[in-house]
Protein backbone atom coordinates (compact mmCIF):
# COMPACT_ATOMS: atom_id res chain seq x y z
CA UNK A 1 0.00 0.00 0.00
CA UNK A 2 3.03 2.53 0.57
CA UNK A 3 4.82 1.72 -2.75
CA UNK A 4 2.44 4.27 -4.58
CA UNK A 5 2.50 7.10 -2.70
CA UNK A 6 6.24 6.53 -2.58
CA UNK A 7 6.62 6.13 -6.38
CA UNK A 8 4.41 9.53 -6.67
CA UNK A 9 6.57 11.33 -4.65
CA UNK A 10 9.59 10.66 -6.34
CA UNK A 11 7.99 11.97 -9.56
CA UNK A 12 7.18 14.69 -8.23
CA UNK A 13 10.67 15.19 -6.89
CA UNK A 14 11.96 14.25 -10.33
CA UNK A 15 9.77 16.85 -11.94
CA UNK A 16 10.86 19.95 -9.40
CA UNK A 17 14.44 19.16 -10.35
CA UNK A 18 13.89 19.11 -13.62
CA UNK A 19 11.81 22.24 -13.67
CA UNK A 20 14.48 24.38 -11.43
CA UNK A 21 16.93 23.24 -14.05
CA UNK A 22 15.20 25.20 -16.99
CA UNK A 23 16.11 28.39 -15.07
CA UNK A 24 19.28 28.20 -14.03
CA UNK A 25 21.46 28.69 -17.30
CA UNK A 26 19.49 31.50 -19.48
CA UNK A 27 20.90 34.47 -20.74
CA UNK A 28 18.95 37.32 -19.14
CA UNK A 29 18.55 40.27 -21.77
CA UNK A 30 17.53 42.53 -19.11
CA UNK A 31 20.46 42.65 -17.19
CA UNK A 32 23.28 45.02 -18.06
CA UNK A 33 26.91 44.64 -17.83
CA UNK A 34 29.17 47.54 -15.89
CA UNK A 35 30.29 50.22 -18.51
CA UNK A 36 34.13 50.63 -19.14
CA UNK A 37 35.84 52.47 -17.70
CA UNK A 38 38.19 55.75 -19.12
CA UNK A 39 40.57 53.90 -20.17
CA UNK A 40 38.44 51.19 -21.70
CA UNK A 41 38.80 48.35 -19.46
CA UNK A 42 35.47 46.15 -18.61
CA UNK A 43 36.14 43.95 -15.08
CA UNK A 44 33.92 40.86 -15.69
CA UNK A 45 33.40 37.93 -12.93
CA UNK A 46 32.65 34.34 -13.76
CA UNK A 47 29.83 32.55 -11.66
CA UNK A 48 27.01 33.39 -9.32
CA UNK A 49 23.40 33.84 -9.39
CA UNK A 50 20.81 36.00 -10.40
CA UNK A 51 17.69 35.25 -8.40
CA UNK A 52 17.40 31.86 -9.46
CA UNK A 53 19.79 32.23 -12.88
CA UNK A 54 23.11 30.35 -13.29
CA UNK A 55 26.02 33.38 -14.20
CA UNK A 56 28.26 31.28 -16.27
CA UNK A 57 31.68 31.63 -18.25
CA UNK A 58 31.68 35.75 -19.67
CA UNK A 59 33.43 35.07 -23.38
CA UNK A 60 33.91 39.13 -24.37
CA UNK A 61 33.71 39.58 -28.36
CA UNK A 62 37.64 39.69 -28.42
CA UNK A 63 38.95 39.97 -32.39
CA UNK A 64 41.63 38.09 -33.92
CA UNK A 65 41.84 35.32 -30.94
CA UNK A 66 39.24 32.49 -32.55
CA UNK A 67 38.40 29.34 -30.80
CA UNK A 68 36.04 26.66 -30.30
CA UNK A 69 35.22 24.94 -27.15
CA UNK A 70 32.83 22.53 -24.82
CA UNK A 71 32.25 24.06 -21.44
CA UNK A 72 31.61 21.91 -18.78
CA UNK A 73 29.59 23.48 -15.23
CA UNK A 74 29.05 21.68 -12.61
CA UNK A 75 27.36 23.10 -9.87
CA UNK A 76 26.64 21.82 -5.91
CA UNK A 77 24.18 23.33 -3.92
CA UNK A 78 23.44 22.77 -0.21
CA UNK A 79 20.18 21.18 1.41
CA UNK A 80 18.90 22.53 4.54
CA UNK A 81 19.47 19.32 5.81
CA UNK A 82 23.15 19.61 5.01
CA UNK A 83 23.90 17.43 2.24
CA UNK A 84 23.93 19.01 -1.12
CA UNK A 85 22.57 18.05 -4.78
CA UNK A 86 24.26 18.79 -7.78
CA UNK A 87 23.64 20.09 -11.38
CA UNK A 88 25.45 19.37 -14.52
CA UNK A 89 25.50 20.05 -18.36
CA UNK A 90 28.21 20.70 -20.88
CA UNK A 91 27.68 23.01 -23.97
CA UNK A 92 29.66 24.61 -27.19
CA UNK A 93 30.95 28.00 -27.45
CA UNK A 94 32.54 29.14 -30.50
CA UNK A 95 34.52 32.87 -31.45
CA UNK A 96 35.34 34.03 -35.13
CA UNK A 97 38.20 36.20 -35.68
CA UNK A 98 35.34 39.37 -36.17
CA UNK A 99 34.52 38.68 -32.14
CA UNK A 100 31.09 37.12 -33.18
CA UNK A 101 29.97 34.24 -30.78
CA UNK A 102 27.95 31.16 -31.04
CA UNK A 103 26.98 29.53 -27.85
CA UNK A 104 24.73 27.22 -26.60
CA UNK A 105 22.52 26.92 -23.60
CA UNK A 106 21.42 23.51 -22.36
CA UNK A 107 19.71 22.61 -19.50
CA UNK A 108 21.53 21.63 -16.02
CA UNK A 109 20.41 18.35 -14.80
CA UNK A 110 21.51 16.05 -11.44
CA UNK A 111 24.49 14.69 -11.60
CA UNK A 112 23.32 10.88 -11.63
CA UNK A 113 23.28 10.71 -15.01
CA UNK A 114 19.75 9.29 -15.34
CA UNK A 115 17.92 13.03 -16.82
CA UNK A 116 19.80 13.55 -19.92
CA UNK A 117 20.90 17.25 -20.76
CA UNK A 118 18.87 19.25 -23.45
CA UNK A 119 19.65 22.51 -25.80
CA UNK A 120 16.65 24.31 -24.98
CA UNK A 121 18.69 27.80 -26.12
CA UNK A 122 21.68 29.10 -28.87
CA UNK A 123 22.23 32.75 -29.05
CA UNK A 124 24.73 34.48 -31.75
CA UNK A 125 25.86 37.71 -31.12
CA UNK A 126 27.58 40.40 -33.44
CA UNK A 127 30.31 43.04 -31.82
CA UNK A 128 30.26 44.48 -35.33
CA UNK A 129 26.27 44.63 -36.34
CA UNK A 130 25.37 45.04 -32.72
CA UNK A 131 23.15 42.62 -33.05
CA UNK A 132 22.24 39.76 -30.22
CA UNK A 133 20.10 36.85 -31.37
CA UNK A 134 18.06 34.82 -28.53
CA UNK A 135 16.70 31.81 -30.28
CA UNK A 136 14.45 29.35 -28.46
CA UNK A 137 14.82 25.58 -29.84
CA UNK A 138 11.70 23.85 -29.36
CA UNK A 139 9.92 27.42 -30.66
CA UNK A 140 12.40 28.43 -33.68
CA UNK A 141 11.73 31.65 -32.59
CA UNK A 142 14.67 34.19 -32.25
CA UNK A 143 14.26 37.47 -30.41
CA UNK A 144 17.04 40.34 -31.45
CA UNK A 145 18.57 42.69 -29.07
CA UNK A 146 20.86 45.31 -28.92
CA UNK A 147 24.34 44.36 -28.42
CA UNK A 148 26.34 46.98 -26.94
CA UNK A 149 29.83 45.08 -26.38
CA UNK A 150 32.30 46.10 -28.58
CA UNK A 151 36.06 44.59 -29.94
CA UNK A 152 37.41 47.62 -28.84
CA UNK A 153 37.19 47.02 -25.17
CA UNK A 154 39.40 45.15 -23.13
CA UNK A 155 37.67 42.50 -20.92
CA UNK A 156 39.80 41.54 -17.96
CA UNK A 157 38.46 39.18 -14.56
CA UNK A 158 37.49 41.08 -11.40
CA UNK A 159 39.86 41.09 -8.85
CA UNK A 160 39.74 42.47 -5.52
CA UNK A 161 42.44 43.98 -3.20
CA UNK A 162 43.42 42.39 -0.21
CA UNK A 163 42.33 44.16 2.58
CA UNK A 164 39.00 45.26 5.67
CA UNK A 165 35.34 45.24 4.14
CA UNK A 166 33.55 48.37 4.86
CA UNK A 167 31.87 48.90 8.28
CA UNK A 168 34.21 46.18 9.95
CA UNK A 169 31.96 43.51 7.97
CA UNK A 170 35.47 41.31 7.20
CA UNK A 171 38.35 40.55 5.28
CA UNK A 172 39.08 39.90 1.94
CA UNK A 173 42.85 38.31 0.93
CA UNK A 174 43.87 38.26 -2.89
CA UNK A 175 46.61 35.80 -3.94
CA UNK A 176 48.64 35.51 -7.46
CA UNK A 177 48.64 31.94 -8.01
CA UNK A 178 51.20 32.23 -10.97
CA UNK A 179 51.35 31.59 -14.45
CA UNK A 180 49.98 28.10 -15.39
CA UNK A 181 49.07 26.12 -18.73
CA UNK A 182 45.32 24.73 -20.08
CA UNK A 183 44.85 22.64 -22.45
CA UNK A 184 48.33 23.99 -23.77
CA UNK A 185 47.27 27.78 -23.52
CA UNK A 186 49.06 29.79 -21.01
CA UNK A 187 47.22 31.27 -18.49
CA UNK A 188 47.34 33.11 -14.98
CA UNK A 189 45.84 32.20 -11.91
CA UNK A 190 43.73 34.52 -9.29
CA UNK A 191 42.37 33.62 -6.11
CA UNK A 192 40.25 35.77 -3.94
CA UNK A 193 38.79 34.37 -0.37
CA UNK A 194 36.56 36.59 1.47
CA UNK A 195 35.58 36.16 5.30
CA UNK A 196 32.09 37.55 6.42
CA UNK A 197 32.36 38.03 9.98
CA UNK A 198 30.02 36.52 12.23
CA UNK A 199 27.47 38.62 13.41
CA UNK A 200 27.30 40.46 10.03
CA UNK A 201 24.43 38.55 8.37
CA UNK A 202 25.09 35.16 9.83
CA UNK A 203 25.86 33.58 13.18
CA UNK A 204 29.33 32.52 11.94
CA UNK A 205 32.14 33.09 9.83
CA UNK A 206 30.85 33.02 6.38
CA UNK A 207 33.97 32.23 3.95
CA UNK A 208 33.50 32.63 0.08
CA UNK A 209 36.28 31.73 -2.80
CA UNK A 210 36.68 32.64 -6.24
CA UNK A 211 39.57 31.07 -7.98
CA UNK A 212 40.35 31.76 -11.82
CA UNK A 213 42.71 30.63 -14.48
CA UNK A 214 42.94 33.78 -17.31
CA UNK A 215 44.52 33.45 -20.72
CA UNK A 216 45.38 36.70 -22.19
CA UNK A 217 45.20 35.09 -25.92
CA UNK A 218 41.75 34.39 -25.51
CA UNK A 219 40.54 36.72 -23.28
CA UNK A 220 38.69 34.72 -20.76
CA UNK A 221 39.37 32.17 -18.16
CA UNK A 222 39.81 28.52 -19.31
CA UNK A 223 38.95 27.30 -15.20
CA UNK A 224 36.70 29.02 -12.94
CA UNK A 225 35.45 28.24 -9.31
CA UNK A 226 33.21 30.04 -7.01
CA UNK A 227 32.46 28.55 -3.84
CA UNK A 228 29.70 30.29 -1.84
CA UNK A 229 28.28 29.35 1.50
CA UNK A 230 25.06 30.87 -0.35
CA UNK A 231 24.51 29.63 -3.08
CA UNK A 232 27.18 26.21 -3.36
CA UNK A 233 30.03 25.83 -5.17
CA UNK A 234 30.15 26.00 -9.04
CA UNK A 235 32.72 25.27 -11.53
CA UNK A 236 33.21 25.43 -15.10
CA UNK A 237 36.15 23.97 -16.83
CA UNK A 238 36.80 24.35 -20.68
CA UNK A 239 37.13 21.21 -22.66
CA UNK A 240 38.05 20.42 -26.22
CA UNK A 241 39.50 23.36 -27.37
CA UNK A 242 40.70 24.94 -30.43
CA UNK A 243 42.57 27.92 -31.49
CA UNK A 244 41.35 27.47 -35.09
CA UNK A 245 38.66 29.30 -37.14
CA UNK A 246 35.06 27.96 -36.75
CA UNK A 247 33.10 26.84 -39.21
CA UNK A 248 30.69 30.13 -40.54
CA UNK A 249 27.31 28.55 -40.68
CA UNK A 250 27.70 28.53 -36.89
CA UNK A 251 26.43 32.51 -37.12
CA UNK A 252 23.66 32.09 -39.51
CA UNK A 253 20.36 32.21 -38.05
CA UNK A 254 18.58 28.68 -39.78
CA UNK A 255 16.23 29.73 -42.66
CA UNK A 256 13.24 27.75 -40.46
CA UNK A 257 13.15 29.99 -37.88
CA UNK A 258 11.55 33.35 -37.16
CA UNK A 259 12.55 36.31 -35.78
CA UNK A 260 11.02 39.41 -33.33
CA UNK A 261 13.22 42.52 -33.38
CA UNK A 262 13.24 44.32 -29.85
CA UNK A 263 15.98 46.33 -30.53
CA UNK A 264 13.34 49.59 -30.32
CA UNK A 265 12.06 48.51 -26.92
CA UNK A 266 15.90 47.96 -25.32
CA UNK A 267 16.94 51.56 -26.96
CA UNK A 268 20.69 50.55 -26.62
CA UNK A 269 20.59 49.44 -22.78
CA UNK A 270 20.71 45.47 -23.44
CA UNK A 271 24.71 43.93 -23.00
CA UNK A 272 25.01 40.36 -21.67
CA UNK A 273 26.02 39.24 -18.46
CA UNK A 274 28.09 36.80 -17.60
CA UNK A 275 25.57 33.72 -17.91
CA UNK A 276 27.12 31.34 -19.73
Amino acid sequence: MHVRPLFLSLSVLSFAVAAQSQLTDLQQPTVRGPAAGPSGVVRRADGGTNGPILQSLFVPPKAGAPFSLTLSTEWTRPLANGGNWTLVNERHIMRDSKGRIYQERWILVPKSGKDKSWMNVFQITDPELHTWFNCEVKAKVCELLNYTLTTEETYLPAINPTGALPNGAGFRTHEDLGEGSELGVATHGYRDTTTINAGMMNDIPMVSLREFWYSAQLGFNLRSIVDDPQIGKQVFTVKDLSTAEPDVSHFDIPADYSILDHRSESKGAVSPPGVR
